[in-house]
């Protein structure tokens, strides 16, 4: 993984250049972007999402908001499978990411170019903790995914920030991997290929944010 910087992150969360540049933090309503190669795959998730919506050289497989307490530590807000809509330790979020060789995943740290209404964004994304993860993928089902979450929480006076597209779900070959033909029959739906909807690929890329240069390193 191409790193430009390298950072630690300290007792109060600072992200610190060790290059001696400017210092930079992480802010409230910044969003974190988990990578992978495109021929990496944690699990079947992965391998499906890169099959679907993967270009270029990285395959954002995950999206999280950052939210920074009074205290300056560091939290994440996200929906996965294993917690649901849920509120932890930025730490707690290294860890299950932590890949099997004990390496971190590349982790974009994104910025809205505007960011002056991100504790509202924070306080909106924290009104869905306790939901269910959303493996349904469909809008007002009192569920969220990831980037689901994000989008439903970064609103301006009534405005998605961010644009909800036509999803794809079928690979090069205009199939559907097998991941994602088990997972909705499991659940008894069909899958909502050409819905509205999002995904960390794309949201990564949205003309709304700007990259902030610093990389995310254990503090454990």
């Amino acid at each position: 993984m191409k790193q430009t910087f390298s950072v630690i992150i300290a007792a109060l969360g600072l992200i610190v250049s060790a290059c001696g540049n400017s210092v930079e933090r992480i802010q409230n309503g910044d969003l974190l972007f988990v990578g992978l190669p495109m021929d990496y795959s944690i699990n079947g998730m992965a391998s499906a999402i890169a099959d679907a919506t993967g270009s270029g050289e990285t395959n954002y497989i995950h999206t999280a908001i950052l939210e920074v307490d009074r205290e300056g530590k560091i939290w994440i807000i996200d929906a996965t499978i294993k917690h649901g809509i849920d509120r932890h330790p930025l730490d707690t979020f290294l860890v299950d990411f932590t890949l099997n060789d004990g390496s971190l995943p590349r982790l974009d740290v994104m910025r809205l170019k505007d960011n002056s209404k991100a504790h509202e964004y924070v306080q909106n994304a924290k009104s869905f903790l306790g939901e269910e993860y959303d493996k349904w993928f469909t809008h007002d089902n009192g569920m969220h995914y990831c980037t689901e979450l994000v989008y439903d929480s970064y609103i301006d006076n009534g405005r998605h920030i961010f644009e909800a597209i036509p999803m794809n779900f079928k690979n090069a070959e205009g199939e559907f991997p097998k991941y994602w033909v088990e997972l909705f029959s499991l659940i008894d739906a069909p899958i909502p290929q050409d819905e509205p909807g999002t995904n960390p690929q794309q949201m990564r890329y949205s003309p709304a944010l700007k990259e902030i240069n610093v990389t995310i390193a254990k503090n454990f």
